[in-house]
């Protein structure tokens, strides 16, 4: 929304890079690892993930281009990503080789990419969720955040959280309790 309301100009340059909620979050024992299951067994979320790796071999532009459609597949229409032709789809709305894309996907050593990214970033960096942040100055920052109701909800909140996660180190934690959320945050945009 932030790039939309200015023009379509990127206000910072992201680097996607993949963190698996799947093995943070599992309950099954200290030697699991999600990317090992074969891939009738991969959940769901780390099929979304490699669909960005093959993505990403077509290039950063091609993945930047690739991830609103898998974010908005997943967070607002709700889908699960371990259909192959789902993640085909998306891919051709990003106007990706969809051929490609498909070899590319199939690839398993797509989860090897994903299995060095997430450990770097549990072991090096100290990431427990997403999205986390990590700016060129070192810091980072995790930020949950509801979808703003409208564009100017979207750029105020932008520019005043993005100088706050770079720069004032001193924040350890900032945290609205839940429930109740604030009042009319889920009201349909007016």
């Amino acid at each position: 929304m932030v790039k939309a309301a200015r023009g379509g100009e990127a206000p910072i340059e992201i680097t996607w890079k993949p963190f698996s909620l799947q093995q943070v979050n599992q309950k099954v024992g200290p030697d699991y690892l999600a990317w090992n299951e074969p891939d009738e067994e991969l959940h769901h979320s780390v099929w979304g993930l490699r669909a960005g790796e093959a993505a990403r071999r077509q290039g950063e532009d091609a993945l930047r281009r690739f991830m609103p459609f898998i974010l908005e597949a997943r967070h607002v229409e709700r889908k699960e990503l371990n259909d192959k032709e789902l993640l085909k789809g998306l891919a051709a709305k990003a106007e990706l080789d969809v051929a490609r894309f498909g070899k590319d996907l199939d690839d398993r050593s797509l989860l090897d990419l994903i299995a060095a990214s997430h450990t770097h970033a549990v072991e090096e960096l100290g990431v427990f969720g997403t999205p986390t942040f990590v700016f060129e100055n070192g810091a980072s920052a995790f930020l949950k955040m509801l979808k703003p109701r409208t564009p100017e909800e979207a750029v105020r909140s932008f520019d005043a959280l993005i100088p706050v996660l770079e720069g004032e180190v001193a924040v350890g934690e900032l945290k609205r309790p839940q429930p109740p959320w604030p009042k009319g945050i889920f009201d349909k945009t007016p």
